[in-house]
C-alpha cells in the first residue's frame, strides 16, 4: 500500500535551507573575491607595464641609440633610421628582468624597432598610438601579435621632440595564470567555509531537533493551537514559572483567581503583591500538594510541581477555587452542630416531658404546670433577647443555634446588653459574610472553653452609623503572647489546622475592615471585627 511520506521535521527543513543558504553565500563570496582579485591583477599589470615603459623611455642609452640611427639615416637619404641592432638586446633584457611579456620600441610612425619575435621587427605596431604622439602616456587592452594584452604606450622624447614610442605590456593569459594559484587557494577557503558552516548548522539543528522532538512545522502549529485552546478552556488556574521564578505563562482562570491584571509575562512572583504565604508557596522548590491559601477574596487550593529536566527549569502551579466549597463546608459544619444541638434538646425535652408526666401521675398537677411553663419561658426569653438585640434574622438564627451548641458543651453564650438591632441599618455587609465572621469566632471560643468551669462567651453586635462592630469575648485561658492568630494554619489545637480565623480576617479585609485579637479586661480572649457600612466612612 502506498503511504504518503511524513513531512520533514522542522529541524530538517531548517538544516536543508541553511545548507543551501550557506552554499549560496560562500559561492557568492567566492565570485566576488575572484572578481576583485582579477581586477587587482589587471591594475597591478597596468602599473607594472607603465613603470617599465616609462623607465625605458627615460633611459639615456635608448635615446642615444635613436639619435645615432637618425644621424646615420641622414647621411643616406631615403633610408629610414633603424636602431634595432642596439635596442633589441636591451629590450630583451628589460623584458626578462621586469616580468612583462613584451617591450616594443618603435618609430613615431609605428614601425617596430624591437619585438619579442625578431621576425616582427620592422612591421607596424598593432594598437593605438595617437595619445602618445600627443605627448600622453595611456593604457589599453588590445589584441596584438601575442594575443590580448594590457599595454601602456608612452612617448620617447629628445628634449621637446618626440623621436619614438615605447610600449610595454602583459598578456591576459599571463594574468590568468597568475590568478590560477589564487583561485585554487580561494576554492580551498570556500570549501572550508562551506564545511564549517554546514557543521555548525548541523550542530544547531540537532539541538533544535531535540527541543522540537522531531516534529514538523504543521505538527508544532497544531500543538500550539491545541495548547492555547486547552489553556483558556480549563477552569483551573494554571501558572508556569521559569527558573528565575518569573511568569512565563498564565491562563485566564489563573488571572481571575489571583486577582491579577495587565501584562504579567516576565514579572517575578515576588512583585505580584500576593499574600506572603501564597508567595512563599509559589517560590518553593519542593512539590506542594493541596495546600490551602488565602487571597483577599478567595480560598485557593495550590498544587505545584518542578519541571522535569536538568537544572532549575521552573515550576508548574495549578490553582483551584475553594471559596464556595469552604463556605459550603462551613455551612455543613453549622448544620451538623445544629443537628447535634437539636438531638441534645430532644433528649432534654424527653426528660422534661417524663418529669411532667410523672408529676401529673403523682397528682401534683400544679407543680407540673409550673415546671413546664418555666422551661418554655426560659427558652422564649433567650429567643426574644437574641431577636431584640440583633434584629438580623440570619444572625439571630446563627446565635440561637450556637447558643444551643455551646450549652451542650457546657459553655454559656449570651448577647451583651449594649448590642443594637441591625434591622433597617443601611449598608450592612451580606449576611453570608456576617455568618462567616461570627460563626468562626464563636466556634473558636467554644473550642477554647470546652471543659473550663464557668465558661462564658459574650457576643456584641452593634452599629455606630459608620461601621458595624462584631465582638466575641470569652473567659478562657487567653491567647499565647505574640501569636498571629489570624495567620492561616494557626490553631490552638496545633499548627497546620487553623483556617476559621484566617477566613474571618479575609472577610473583614474584603469589605475594607479589620479584625483584631486582644486580651480581655477580665482575662480570656477578645476578638473584634469592624466592618464599614456601605454608606459610612472607614472603619
Amino acid at each position: 500500500m502506498f503511504r504518503i511520506p511524513r513531512p520533514r521535521s522542522l529541524a530538517g527543513q531548517l538544516f536543508a535551507m541553511q545548507v543551501v543558504l550557506v552554499a549560496v553565500v560562500v559561492a557568492g563570496c567566492a565570485v566576488f573575491a575572484y572578481a576583485g582579485a582579477h581586477r587587482q591583477a589587471e591594475e597591478a599589470a597596468e602599473r607594472q607595464a607603465g613603470a617599465v615603459a616609462r623607465a625605458v623611455a627615460d633611459s639615456p642609452s635608448v635615446r642615444d641609440a635613436v639619435r645615432e640611427a637618425d644621424r646615420l639615416a641622414a647621411g643616406r637619404p631615403g633610408t629610414p633610421a633603424d636602431p634595432s641592432a642596439a635596442l633589441q638586446p636591451y629590450a630583451d633584457r628589460v623584458r626578462a628582468d621586469s616580468g612583462v611579456d613584451f617591450v616594443t620600441i618603435m618609430a613615431p610612425d609605428g614601425r617596430r624597432w624591437t619585438h619579442p619575435d625578431p621576425r616582427r621587427i620592422g612591421e607596424r605596431f598593432l594598437g593605438n598610438t595617437g595619445p602618445a604622439l600627443r605627448g600622453e602616456t595611456f593604457s589599453e587592452t588590445y589584441t596584438g601579435t601575442l594575443g590580448p594584452s594590457i599595454r601602456v604606450v608612452t612617448p620617447l622624447r629628445d628634449g621637446d621632440r618626440i623621436i619614438g614610442l615605447v610600449s610595454a605590456g602583459i598578456t591576459v593569459r599571463a594574468i590568468s595564470d597568475r590568478l590560477g594559484g589564487r583561485l585554487a587557494a580561494l576554492a580551498w577557503v570556500a570549501a572550508g567555509a562551506l564545511a564549517l558552516g554546514g557543521a555548525g548548522t548541523y550542530v544547531i539543528n540537532a539541538r533544535l531537533r531535540r527541543h522540537t522532538h522531531g516534529m514538523n512545522a504543521a505538527e508544532l502549529s497544531r500543538m500550539h493551537d491545541y495548547h492555547q485552546a486547552a489553556l483558556h478552556a480549563v477552569r483551573e488556574g494554571l501558572l508556569m514559572l521559569d527558573g528565575q521564578r518569573r511568569i512565563s505563562l498564565i491562563n485566564d482562570a489563573g488571572r481571575e483567581l489571583l486577582g491579577l491584571r495587565g501584562d504579567l509575562v516576565g514579572r517575578g512572583v515576588a512583585d505580584l503583591g500576593l499574600p506572603a504565604p501564597l508567595t512563599g508557596a509559589l517560590l518553593a522548590d519542593r512539590e506542594r500538594v493541596d495546600e490551602v491559601h488565602l487571597t483577599a477574596e478567595r480560598v485557593l487550593v495550590v498544587n505545584s510541581s518542578p519541571v522535569a529536566g536538568g537544572g532549575r527549569r521552573g515550576t508548574v502551579v495549578t490553582l483551584r477555587d475553594h471559596t464556595a466549597l469552604q463556605a459550603l463546608t462551613g455551612e455543613l459544619d453549622h448544620e451538623r452542630g445544629f443537628t447535634r444541638a437539636l438531638r441534645s434538646q430532644a433528649h432534654e425535652a424527653a426528660n422534661r416531658l417524663h418529669t411532667v408526666v410523672s408529676l401529673i401521675e403523682l397528682g401534683r398537677t400544679g407543680e407540673a404546670v409550673e415546671f413546664a411553663t418555666a422551661e418554655l419561658e426560659l427558652s422564649q426569653a433567650l429567643t426574644d433577647q437574641v431577636l431584640t438585640s440583633v434584629g438580623e434574622p440570619v444572625l439571630a438564627a446563627l446565635l440561637l443555634g450556637k447558643a444551643a451548641q455551646a450549652h451542650e458543651r457546657g459553655v454559656e453564650l449570651v448577647v451583651t446588653p449594649d448590642s443594637r438591632s441591625l434591622a433597617g441599618v443601611p449598608g450592612v455587609p451580606p449576611a453570608r459574610d456576617l455568618v462567616t465572621v461570627l460563626g468562626n469566632l464563636i466556634d473558636n471560643a467554644v473550642d477554647a472553653l470546652t471543659g473550663t468551669p464557668g465558661a462564658r462567651i459574650e457576643v456584641t453586635a452593634r452599629s455606630d452609623g459608620r461601621a458595624l462592630l462584631l465582638r466575641v469575648a470569652d473567659n478562657g485561658p487567653g491567647l499565647p503572647p505574640g501569636a498571629d492568630v489570624f495567620r492561616r494554619g494557626w490553631s490552638g489545637k496545633g499548627e497546620g489546622r487553623g483556617l476559621g480565623l484566617a477566613l474571618v480576617r479575609q472577610a473583614a479585609e474584603r469589605h475594607g475592615g479589620r479584625a483584631t485579637a486582644t486580651e480581655g479586661p477580665g482575662g480570656g480572649a477578645e476578638f473584634t471585627v469592624r466592618l464599614p457600612l456601605a454608606t459610612g466612612g472607614p472603619a
